[in-house]
């Protein structure tokens, strides 16, 4: 294996529960699933294939052997993508979880902003950088790349044992720095409030690379030795409903819409009856998307809430749509800035900080910034609003701009500049609810005569990930202004309001 000296907390905890519990179920997808033992097995010869790949003659280059190599993983959820990720942990290197919707532009400013050495794919990449040699490993492609851009390779912290990413919010997405320690107590803290236990299964349809998986799904499973089933694809109902009969998993995971896919079904569905907890999170879960879930089949839907840089941070074994998002978990935090302690008064919400055992280091593309954001203290500063009343979470909104769309945060401002770039004067960017009651991006703009919704989009595609561009596009001869001759927002939304059912391509 890469001979740096590094103590791996990840590989330690894993080899163990892999032993502990060999014949278990571990993962599965829908073309089989693997065992603890088999799970070892093949992360163990991806382990040895990409170290040996990579100590190949020619291939070493610029990355010394002091430095842990950094490879990004940059495919859909799969038994091999959870093999591919404790293999590197076994080989010494750094997994980088990166979301495969991002765009060019946004992988090419990840791999030269954090000095990625490799991927592991299984798409073709995007984005304009030297890719120098590729081989597959596992079923998975493993290609090595060079951003050629003379910037300087930023350092890891010596303690660093994944990277995850930010949803991309302001420009690029920021890379977060985790300790082992931190993915360990987030896991042990989760497996502790939940009760998931030895035996469990687990149907997870959030992506690994995104909390919600990470931090409730994949460690937590391997520390209880429960079956963790990884499906791809859109969890559209017909989807989850064919792994609810095969599987029979006693915890379902998922964003909101897999929810509100369920209840648009007619037919009933008798599986959901087999589970003993179902978790959401990200985008709240719509209060009356949960009462008609109770209702209909009696589940009730946790609706969690964490932070990309503080980990998964409360749980309600009890959860109800008028009681909040959960209690802390251990090692949790809560103060409320502006609100004084946030206790019961609606008087005092104020915005939500948080300070966890399973918070990340900092950003490594963003030197300074993470760091910007704690208190005196080491509160990390959210940006929500809330308050505790019994002990419970209760959210208040956004005390920041970011518009939240299923989980994924979109900053107007980034969106703003890029349909500048393409060909916009001005523009608003918000969010409006379909009549299925999923938030949908829309932009109304003003530009040059014969400027098209088509044309913006095609022209934001080839610049921003897919679902930070607007589904819709409103093209009017000039935008409302205050008076200081900004957008008028409220206007821009009365504008797209009306013309509903008119020229809003």
């Amino acid at each position: 294996m890469w001979e740096t000296g590094f103590m791996s907390v990840l590989k330690d905890v894993l080899v163990r529960q892999f032993a502990a519990h060999a014949d278990r179920v571990a993962v599965g997808d829908a073309s089989g699933s693997l065992t603890y033992r088999e799970l070892g097995a093949a992360a163990q010869r991806f382990a040895e294939a990409i170290d040996a790949w990579w100590k190949t003659d020619g291939l070493v280059g610029d990355a010394a052997h002091s430095d842990r190599v950094r490879v990004a993983v940059y495919a859909a959820n799969s038994a091999r993508y959870i093999a591919a990720y404790t293999g590197l942990l076994h080989a010494g290197m750094v997994p980088f979880l990166i979301d495969p919707a991002l765009g060019a532009e946004e992988i090419t400013a990840i791999v030269g902003e954090c000095g990625i050495d490799a991927f592991v794919h299984d798409r073709e990449l995007p984005g304009e950088f030297t890719q120098c040699d590729t081989t597959t490993i596992g079923s998975l492609q493993v290609t090595r790349v060079f951003a050629g851009s003379g910037r300087p390779r930023p350092a890891l912290l010596g303690t660093t044992e994944v990277c995850r990413f930010t949803s991309g919010s302001t420009g690029s997405p920021s890379c977060i720095e985790f300790s082992g320690t931190a993915v360990h107590n987030a896991a042990k803290a989760w497996q502790e409030a939940t009760g998931l236990s030895e035996g469990e299964r687990v149907l997870c349809f959030a992506g690994i690379f995104n909390g919600l998986a990470f931090n409730t799904s994949l460690l937590p499973a391997f520390l209880a030795g429960a079956a963790l089933w990884v499906p791809s694809g859109l969890p559209s109902s017909g989807h989850v409903i064919r792994f609810l009969k095969q599987v029979k998993p006693t915890r379902l995971t998922g964003f909101p819409a897999l929810y509100e896919s369920l209840l648009r079904r007619d037919a009933d569905i008798p599986e959901l009856a087999n589970l003993r907890s179902a978790l959401s999170s990200a985008a709240p879960l719509k209060a009356e998307t949960a009462r008609a879930l109770r209702e209909r089949y009696s589940l009730s839907v946790c609706n969690y809430y964490g932070v990309a840089e503080a980990g998964p941070l409360t749980y309600d074994p009890e959860p109800s749509p008028d009681r909040g998002v959960g209690y802390p978990l251990p090692g949790v935090e809560f103060v409320f800035a502006g609100g004084a302690d946030g206790i019961g008064d609606e008087s005092l919400v104020g915005e939500i900080r948080v300070r966890s055992s399973s918070m990340g280091s900092r950003y490594l593309n963003a030197p300074g910034v993470l760091e910007g954001r704690l208190d005196a203290d080491g509160f990390y500063r959210t940006g929500d609003g809330g308050l505790l009343d019994s002990g419970r979470l209760m959210l208040r909104g956004r005390v920041g701009k970011a518009i939240n769309l299923g989980g994924r945060k979109v900053d107007p401002v980034e969106v703003r500049a890029v349909l500048a770039e393409c060909g916009a004067t001005e523009s608003a960017v918000f969010s409006v609810d379909k009549r299925n009651g999923d938030p949908m991006l829309v932009a109304v703009v003003a530009g040059s005569d014969g400027l098209t919704g088509d044309e913006l989009r095609a022209r934001c595609l080839r610049r921003l990930a897919a679902y930070k561009v607007p589904e819709r596009f409103l093209v009017v001869d000039r935008l409302p202004k205050t008076s200081l001759g900004k957008p008028r927002l409220s206007a821009a939304r009365q504008l797209f309001a009306e013309m509903q059912g008119g020229p809003a391509v």
